[in-house]
């Protein structure tokens, strides 16, 4: 390891012994202090702000592509990380470099902890690993610097510590029911939060939302004065084809329509991602008025990644990873597995976080499951593997009993390689698809 592997090591533990993730603090103030405190460098660049509830991380990476396809410098805050922290703070389409995130880290680090005084003095909480995270994100895209940051929120909107930025765009990718302990149990009442994220004058474009949902962001615009333009009237996935290694796309944007676009990534929610991204960058670059570049348009989309989404991790057999960790992502990827692949069965290798709505996961994928290898991954918030293997039960498929990821996979490798055609899947949670891409890496 170089000098910089190790300090880079040491900033994730520091951020690590911070309030976790799975504990957001509903406030903004402390953020807005330490960033005020740096000059406020979310206010050095023009912000995209995305939310929604599934689809926002895969977004945020096709509008940073085409951005950057256009030739401007860009910054791209996603959450969370599969492998390394550094995966979340995207500098011109690299993740940052050891040496840069040490720097901006040691660099705002007083900051941090003279916020975390007046904060313990106050009798609240310290800042958390995400409000750390955030600052940190801030100001090493101010240091890049980028001409324009793409910034994913952590959770919700109104109170997610990304929210001190001003979006001059701000993009709602869908809406359903998720983190509803933290955001309310009812999609108007998620939707109201997320929709905190809409500031004045802003353009504001929505997927296809359910109508209570839409209502929301409705009335945020009106309140806010902004413009906006939902999936449906204003833009639209007109068509998607199966095609090599991805999909073949085309849409109607805000300002043109834009035919036979290759996207390199499968299922046909990516292709509503897909629009979603155009209709955002319209906005951004005319205000939804002027035509992107077609040429340049075709190369920010086939540049577009979405790791642990519907990624081919081996062929022979064939293991897929995706990181559908709520219901509507599980139903999102059994539809797609059976239109871009052709298997004859298939095995999912399922572990689950305790938070999420586990059953309901395990109902989507249900229908194409031969069989089930149960096992959690390292988080201290997965379901145990025991838990999940009771839920497999109800199901009828096989399933295997509860065992380590790492045993989870080679048996579920091993079935598959007895006929041809079988696959398998990774999937439940994001932690999980990032303990797989670990073992893979030999990290």
């Amino acid at each position: 390891m170089t000098d910089y592997a190790e300090d880079a090591a040491r900033v994730a533990e520091e951020l690590l012994q911070r309030i976790g993730e799975a504990a957001p603090q509903p406030r903004l103030d402390p953020t807005r202090r330490v960033a005020d405190l740096l000059g406020e460098p979310q206010r050095a660049y023009p912000v995209i702000h995305i939310t929604g509830t599934n689809g926002k991380t895969t977004t945020a990476r096709i509008i940073e592509s085409i951005l950057r396809a256009y030739g401007l410098r860009t910054g791209l805050l996603t959450s969370p990380h599969l492998v390394r922290v550094n995966e979340r703070i995207v500098i011109d389409g690299e993740p940052i470099g050891d040496e840069r995130l040490v720097a901006n880290w040691d660099d705002i680090q007083p900051y941090l902890l003279m916020v975390d005084t007046e904060l313990e003095a106050a009798g609240e909480p310290a800042l958390t690993y995400f409000e750390a995270l955030t600052v940190l994100a801030f100001a090493a895209f101010a240091d890049a610097p980028v001409d324009v940051a793409v910034i994913e929120v952590g959770m919700g909107g109104e109170w997610d510590s990304t929210n001190v930025a001003d979006g001059q765009v701000a993009v709602l990718a869908p809406i359903a029911l998720d983190h509803t302990h933290r955001l309310g149990a009812t999609v108007e009442e998620i939707a109201r939060t997320k929709a905190g994220i809409i500031k004045p004058l802003a353009e504001v474009v929505t997927a296809m939302q359910e109508p209570e949902a839409l209502a929301e962001i409705a009335r945020a615009v009106e309140l806010t004065e902004s413009v906006l333009h939902a999936e449906g009237p204003a833009f639209e996935l007109e068509s998607s084809e199966v095609a090599v290694g991805g999909q073949s796309i085309t849409v109607r944007g805000l300002a043109a329509r834009y035919e036979d676009l290759y996207l390199p990534l499968y299922g046909d929610h990516q292709g509503h991602n897909a629009a979603l991204a155009i209709a955002a960058v319209e906005a951004f670059l005319g205000r939804g008025t002027q035509p992107l570049v077609p040429e340049v348009l075709a190369d920010g989309l086939a540049g577009a990644a979405s790791p642990g989404r519907l990624q081919i991790i081996a062929a022979d057999p064939v293991v897929i990873l995706d990181a559908a960790h709520n219901p509507h992502g599980a139903r999102s990827l059994a539809r797609a597995l059976p239109k871009y692949f052709d298997f004859d069965e298939i095995a999912f290798v399922i572990g689950i976080l305790a938070d999420k709505d586990a059953a309901g996961v395990v109902a989507e994928l249900a229908p194409l499951a031969a069989r089930w290898f149960p096992t959690s991954s390292g988080s201290d918030r997965a379901l145990p593997a025991e838990e999940v293997a009771e839920l497999l039960e109800e199901t009828g498929a096989e399933h295997e009993p509860a065992m380590p990821l790492t045993e989870a996979l080679r048996a579920a490798q091993a079935w598959a390689a007895e006929a041809p055609r079988r696959a398998v899947v990774v999937a439940g949670s994001i932690t999980l698809v990032g303990d797989v891409l670990r073992m893979v890496e030999g990290g």
